[in-house]
């Protein structure tokens, strides 16, 4: 069972659309969240939403409880929850991508996905990852093919992954595809 958090976003509901072909989903707000079914489930899935992760005090208790534990995987958002969980910073865009179509690329060998790999996917995010970012057994996988920044991260050893970039949005081709090889790793 995958349960989704919900962080009161408008592309939740497409998030939990696309989970469902893969398992059964269960969501609920983030600040209600449901202890029995979060620990039934083997996946737990942070949604979009607004603000920054630091307005999320109960969503950064669960990615903590929960590490390494269950697979974890960020989306937008939630991409930038797991990044501050772990000491990441994360800080304005000089330029806001919503609604924005981009080309990335696995730029890691570490990654599931195949280095050099180009995807195409649809941005909606105002904030990103300062870089440098070190945090134990995680790995930048995939960086914008245009400005570099951060838009995959990886931690294969405990099972994180992370988007900032909207794999159930339709301006993303092949969204199914990246979501079902993380499920599947």
């Amino acid at each position: 069972m995958i349960y989704i958090i919900d962080h009161k976003d408008s592309f939740t509901h497409n998030v939990v659309h696309q989970f469902e072909s893969f398992d059964k989903v269960e969501c609920d707000n983030f600040n209600e969240i449901n202890e029995t079914k979060i620990k039934k489930s083997n996946v737990i899935v942070f949604s979009p939403g607004p603000g920054s992760p630091a307005n999320y005090p109960i969503s950064s208790r669960i990615y903590k409880e929960f590490k390494g534990k269950k697979k974890i995987i960020g989306i937008c958002l939630g991409f930038q929850q797991i990044l501050y969980c772990e000491q990441g910073k994360i800080i304005q865009q000089n330029k806001i991508y919503h609604g924005f179509q981009s080309e990335i690329k696995v730029t890691s060998n570490k990654s599931l996905f195949k280095r050099n790999k180009k995807f195409v996917v649809g941005r909606y995010h105002s904030l990103k990852l300062k870089e440098p970012f070190e945090a134990e057994n995680f790995e930048i996988t995939m960086r914008c093919a245009i400005s570099n920044v951060a838009m995959a991260i990886e931690n294969n050893k405990e099972k994180i992954y992370g988007f900032q970039f909207h794999p159930e949005s339709f301006l993303t081709e092949n969204g199914n595809l990246l979501i079902k090889k993380i499920l599947s790793a």
